[in-house]
Formats: structure tokens, C-alpha cells, sequence
């Protein structure tokens, strides 16, 4: 059994490109699609209520005109916030996303998805997997779709739902633990994400060996990050997919 036969991009658009968009929106992904990316990285994690949505924060306040826990809204008081005034006149009364509704315009678009399952602190890692794995195996094809998380037993609950070759696993990593080859293993794991400055050359050199795919976040500048494609890097997860991709452009035609 192998895993599914993904075509990694070598750019991913963090959040949508939230260099451009409010993060984590439709206007994100829609940006992101417009310049170029094929792929873009989102959260998702539950409302009070249950109804799961595209969000980072534990809390609505630093990306929307509301106050308080992600955790306390249902989807009548959620959908009704203003989540892109916080970044541009532009976007204002942009909207939060569910998951149904970033599903269906990702299909759309016909783009691929790093989804991290976040975890906040508090929350219950089984009853958001149970809530959104289904839903997402429903609507994307294999091939289109990677679930990561930091949290393990999350990717543990993963695995439980649907074999490695109906699903890619990733891993994140802050840094990169020593046992970071037994947490792999333990969930068939496709691909290992690490912070970028923080990952050694030996790290990156083993995983690489190991047969794993290599994801990094969040580089944002081209020139620091570009001595590490040779380390045998897949992808980089950016909030700059253009300003990445006008460099390497520029690296290709020397």
C-alpha cells in the first residue's frame, strides 16, 4: 500500500495568500489561485456549536471586528463578523469561511490543500478530527488533499479513519523532536513540515532518506530559503507565493 499519488507543488500559499488577503478567507484562496499557487495551506477548527470553520486563532479578535473565544460562537453569531476590514478597506464584511464553503470553492478552483487540523489549547483533538475528516475525504480527492497537525493523537485519529493510501498524513514540527522518526512512523506519515530555520541539515538529509516529503513553513524570503532546496526540500508553505515565485523564476532563466 502506498500513499496517494500526489504532485507537490513547490510553492503553498499559507493561509491562503496572506500576504495579499485576509488569512484564511475565500478572498485568500481566491488570491492565491489568481497568482498562480495551485496549492494553499488552511486551519480548520469548531465554533461552540460544532460547526467547523477556517480559523487560526483560539480567539476572533485580531482577525475580525468581534471579541472572544472561537469556542463560545455559534454560526448564526460567527457568520455575521467582519473578517477582512482588519486588513484592508478592501476587504471589508469579508466573511468567515466554513469548511463546507472552502471545500466547494477549492473544488472550484481545482485546488490542492495542506489542511492542519489546529488544536487549540482546551479543545478536544478526537471530536474536531470526527467533525472534519469525513467532510474532507467527501469532497477532495486523495490527491488534492494533505491533513497535518502539531497535535498527535489528532493524526493518530486520523489514521484510524482512513488508510495511508486514501489519505496523506503530515507532521509538524517546531523543532524537530529526536523521536520525530517513531511519531512518524505511528501515523503512516506522507510528509514532515518543519519551521524552516529551525530544521539542521542532517534532519532534513535523514527525512529525505526516509522517504518522507519535506514541507517547509513559513518562508518568506527566497533568498534566505534558497540554499535549502538542496536538502531536498518538496515544498515551501508562504505568505509570498509571487515574490517566491518571481525569484525562482528568475534563478531558472540565469
Amino acid at each position: 500500500m502506498t500513499h496517494p499519488a500526489i504532485t507537490l507543488p513547490t510553492l503553498i500559499a499559507h493561509r491562503g495568500y496572506s500576504a495579499a488577503a485576509p488569512e484564511n478567507t475565500l478572498a485568500a484562496v481566491r488570491a492565491a489561485h489568481e497568482a498562480g499557487a495551485r496549492w494553499v495551506e488552511l486551519d480548520v477548527q469548531l465554533l461552540g456549536d460544532g460547526t467547523p470553520v477556517i480559523w487560526h486563532d483560539a480567539e476572533v479578535d485580531r482577525c475580525s471586528d468581534g471579541r472572544g473565544n472561537l469556542n463560545t460562537l455559534t454560526w448564526p453569531q460567527a457568520k455575521v463578523l467582519d473578517v477582512g476590514s482588519w486588513f484592508g478597506d478592501a476587504f471589508a464584511d469579508e466573511k468567515m469561511a466554513s469548511l463546507e464553503a472552502m471545500l466547494a470553492l477549492l473544488n472550484e478552483l481545482e485546488m490542492g490543500v495542506n489542511m492542519e487540523i489546529k488544536v487549540n489549547k482546551g479543545r478536544d483533538p478526537i471530536e474536531l478530527v470526527n467533525r472534519v475528516l469525513p467532510e474532507m475525504l467527501d469532497a477532495l480527492s486523495p490527491e488534492r488533499l494533505i491533513v497535518s497537525s502539531f497535535d498527535v493523537d489528532a493524526l493518530k485519529h486520523c489514521r484510524t479513519l482512513a488508510p495511508k493510501e486514501e489519505l496523506a498524513l503530515g507532521v509538524l514540527f517546531g523543532n524537530t523532536p529526536r523521536e520525530w522518526r517513531a511519531l512518524c512512523e505511528a501515523v503512516d506519515a506522507f510528509s514532515i513540515h518543519p519551521h524552516w530555520p529551525r530544521l539542521k541539515r542532517d534532519q532534513a538529509d535523514a527525512m529525505h532518506q526516509a522517504g518522507y516529503q519535506l514541507l517547509c513553513y513559513t518562508a518568506n524570503d527566497p533568498s534566505a530559503f534558497n540554499n535549502r532546496w538542496e536538502w531536498g526540500i518538496a515544498s515551501v508553505i508562504t505568505d509570498e507565493p509571487a515574490i517566491f515565485k518571481r525569484f525562482l523564476d528568475n534563478q531558472r532563466s540565469k
